[in-house]
């Protein structure tokens, strides 16, 4: 089995830092996608089966809530799970992100098990998660 999962971050490095935790979390997962913006991962999800995004909210071409908008507009994206990845503090601003339809948040600096719990979570994944 195995999930797919997307990471959508401007910085190259965060998007490794992000894959190298979830390769280390323990979950099975089949593929991880990359998008570098909101543009790029509307793409990677018009062509790929998506699980779960994890995304940055400060991005340029389109930021994370752009993309969650975006989603949320959309009768086949509409059900995808977005976890927001950022350095983002203000409680408020954390609780209007849910409000507007995200389902957890990671904040920076992050581990692995934020990753495999967040998934666990939001996709009710305890058969996803391989004991190794």
């Amino acid at each position: 089995m195995g999930y797919q999962i997307l990471v959508v971050d401007d910085s190259a490095i965060i998007r490794a830092a992000v894959k190298k935790a979830i390769s280390m979390s323990g979950l099975e997962v089949k593929q991880v996608f990359e998008a570098g913006d909101g543009l790029q991962a509307l793409e990677v999800l018009g062509h790929e089966w998506i699980d779960i995004v994890f995304a940055d909210l400060n991005m340029p071409n389109m930021s994370g809530l752009e993309l969650i908008e975006k989603m949320s507009s959309d009768n086949l994206l509409i059900s995808i799970p977005v976890v927001i990845v950022s350095s983002e503090q203000s409680q408020k601003r954390i609780d209007d992100l849910k409000n507007r339809g995200i389902r957890a948040y990671i904040k920076k600096p992050f581990r692995p098990e934020n990753f495999r719990d967040v998934v666990s979570e939001v996709l009710g994944a305890v058969g996803g998660v391989c004991h190794v």
